[in-house]
């Protein structure tokens, strides 16, 4: 019997044959804020050093650090990465590529000091780069010349860092800066023979999903590049994931990367001065580069790779025959992100609607599961499986979402009782939303509550014109296809159109805050760390966001009226709903004082409204406590002002103006 089935037996005392029937939101769950957090780590970037794979855990219950986990062959784990230590860069603040593993020895930025470090096995961490205020990420070895490549944030100057690819020497720690004069690098990419260097770069006003330039040059004798050439991309194409494939009989080995060339993330290799299209199809291989080191392929042999990619809104793997671009899918039960081969097989991070992620590693004579990120399972009793949708927005469109129905095996609603809905938005706004088994959301399905999860136009997944519909409209389109989702699950008779609630996080809150300033839909909303000034997020952010708006909302300078009246604060009188709001007072994405001066405007309009905010935590929170409060004080929340008891004792909150 799984440990949720064995919590709900102890809470109820013995499983119940008819359900009870209670009112939608006021359901037991055992899907509790303590058992989501009691065995639950976040998984990323898996590696393979011979034998030898690691990953990297965030553990909410360590304060969010951040830790790298070696398995041996033989199938035990350690922890590298000791007390005091988190291996997390803040490069363009949300990181990545934290980490890299060569022989046995890790290489990684740490998060309080943002230093690199090298750790030999079984050895304490030791500085390779100074005491300065600079950051690195994107790590790669070269060790023909004793040197690690990697992209450095330098934020020692006056007015915005500046951002160089770097080699740092392993023995002294000297920098050398092997390309600059662009806003931002990734992915330095150095070819299997040690003779060539590849990586990324772009320019403001553009973000990576927008247009890069793919970069190719020589090395020479002392390792500085010489020769460089744009062999792809530009202002109006996106590149992802340059990577070399292994030496072959014939070469010694070829550069592959994705484009976006036909409005599609695809797959290529370059051949001479050409690309050469490997798969076309109307499917993403590639992903929004919000942080560094992520990867949708990793090959298996010279000619072969095995690949991950996006259709028609669901995620799927295949193994590429890239001489004939054959692709052969694979039945995968978890298909995943973050690949990196380890021989012939890959290992990732999956998931699927029953299963949450997990470090797996695939082979072609089988899959095994190396580490899950909840150390539980749960009764299928209580899990919402996701429905994909498609609903008519505005101006004649589709959008695309996810809805779950409320689901409890204990519980029934009264006879002609509709339930509640959540609609989610997520954030970025460049990103999107999967149908992966998220024990967050099953938190309020089993609670009682439906969820429309939106991947509103401007979401990634669905080709490059979907992508672009929200280009000059953010907080138009993004809340009209949340609005349009709502009203058409309230017209097909599935939830009540009385208790709406719509709730975000980050990009997501600002769309959360513009629905309840700009509409009167819903009744409730829940902002997470969301934008409600878009016109201090244009002057007060950090460099790698700071142009973004200019393709969202339009430059900034040239059209301050629309930063204005999108914003939720300045039109916050027109505010039609109950709000709470949650707030990290680190965040240098979204500074609290956004949030705080929503609170104020909110309350002086006398409506409900909570604010809630938590010390040392920055954009999103990592640590345990405060996720924990966060859920619950948002269910209380909901409880107090749609009048109902939730299944559970929860802290109270201070609601101000609550009739």
């Amino acid at each position: 019997m799984s440990a949720v089935a064995n919590a709900a037996n102890a809470h109820y005392h013995c499983p119940m044959s008819t359900p009870t029937t209670a009112p939608y939101g006021s359901w037991k769950s055992p899907i509790t804020a303590d058992l989501l957090l009691s065995g639950s780590v976040n998984l990323s970037q898996p590696c393979a050093d011979g034998d030898d794979i690691y990953w990297l855990e965030g553990r909410p219950l360590e304060r969010g650090r951040q830790v790298v986990v070696r398995r041996a062959p033989d199938g035990t784990t350690e922890d590298v990465t000791p007390p005091g230590f988190s291996a997390r860069t803040r490069v363009h603040e949300y990181g990545g590529g934290d980490y890299t593993v060569h022989d046995g020895v890790v290489y990684f930025a740490n998060d309080a000091d943002q230093r690199l470090y090298r750790q030999r096995p079984g050895a304490a961490p030791r500085p390779i780069t100074p005491e300065e205020n600079q950051r690195y990420a994107d790590l790669h070895v070269d060790a023909a010349r004793g040197r690690l490549l990697a992209v450095r944030e330098d934020h020692r100057g006056p007015g915005e860092a500046v951002n160089t690819l770097v080699a740092i020497d392993l023995d002294d720690g000297a920098t050398t800066v092997l390309a600059e004069g662009y806003d931002f690098y990734s992915s330095p990419r150095l070819s299997p023979d040690g003779q060539q260097l590849a990586w990324l770069g772009w320019n403001h006003p553009n973000m990576p999903w927008d247009g890069t330039e793919l970069w190719l040059a020589d090395l020479a004798a002392d390792g500085r590049p010489r020769h460089a050439r744009r062999v792809a991309g530009g202002p109006a194409e996106s590149i992802f994931q340059p990577q070399w494939s292994p030496p072959g009989a014939h070469d010694s080995g070829r550069l592959h990367f994705v484009s976006d060339r036909t409005d599609w993330w695809n797959l290529y290799r370059l051949d001479g001065d050409e690309a050469t299209a490997l798969c076309p199809m109307e499917a993403e291989f590639g992903q929004p580069q919000w942080v560094f080191g992520m990867s949708t392929y990793a090959f298996v042999a010279p000619d072969r790779l095995v690949c991950s990619y996006v259709e028609n809104g669901r995620r799927r793997m295949a193994l590429l025959d890239v001489a004939t671009g054959a692709l052969r899918p694979l039945d995968v039960a978890l298909p995943g992100l973050m690949l990196a081969a380890q021989g012939e097989g890959v290992v990732y991070v999956g998931a699927s609607p029953t299963e949450a992620a997990a470090v797996v590693l695939w082979r072609p004579d089988g899959v095994a599961v190396l580490r899950r990120s909840i150390d539980f399972s749960v009764d299928a009793g209580y899990l919402s499986i996701a429905e994909p949708v498609e609903f008519p927005t505005a101006n004649g469109l589709t959008a695309h979402g996810y809805f779950y129905a409320p689901r409890n095996r204990d519980f029934a609603a009264p006879a002609g009782e509709l339930p509640p809905l959540i609609v989610t938005s997520h954030g970025g706004p460049t990103s999107a939303t999967t149908d992966d088994l998220n024990l967050s959301r099953q938190y309020w399905t089993s609670r009682g509550f439906a969820i429309l999860d939106v991947n509103y136009g401007g979401s990634t997944g669905y080709g490059r014109p979907y992508r672009q519909r929200l280009n000059d409209n953010w907080g138009i389109v993004d809340v009209e296809d949340c609005i349009h989702g709502a009203q058409w699950l309230v017209e097909t008779g599935r939830v009540d159109g009385e208790r709406l609630i719509i709730r975000g996080g980050s990009a997501g809150g600002y769309t959360t805050l513009r629905a309840i300033t700009a509409y009167r839909v819903f009744q409730a909303a829940a902002s997470h760390y969301g934008v409600s000034d878009a016109e201090a997020l244009a002057k007060d952010t950090h460099k790698f966001e700071s142009r973004y708006l200019d393709s969202l909302i339009g430059p900034y300078s040239a059209r301050r009226d629309l930063y204005v009246a999108r914003s939720p604060l300045h039109v916050a009188y027109d505010c039609s709903a109950a709000l709470i709001l949650f707030q990290g007072l680190e965040d240098k994405v979204v500074p609290p004082d956004q949030s705080e001066a929503m609170f104020i405007a909110a309350r002086n309009k006398e409506l409900p409204v909570a604010y809630i905010a938590f010390e040392g935590e920055g954009h999103g929170f990592r640590q345990a406590a405060n996720i924990k409060r966060a859920m619950e004080a948002e269910l209380y929340f909901y409880g107090r002002v749609f009048d109902f008891e939730p299944g559970e004792q929860l802290p109270p909150v201070e609601i101000e103006n609550l009739p």
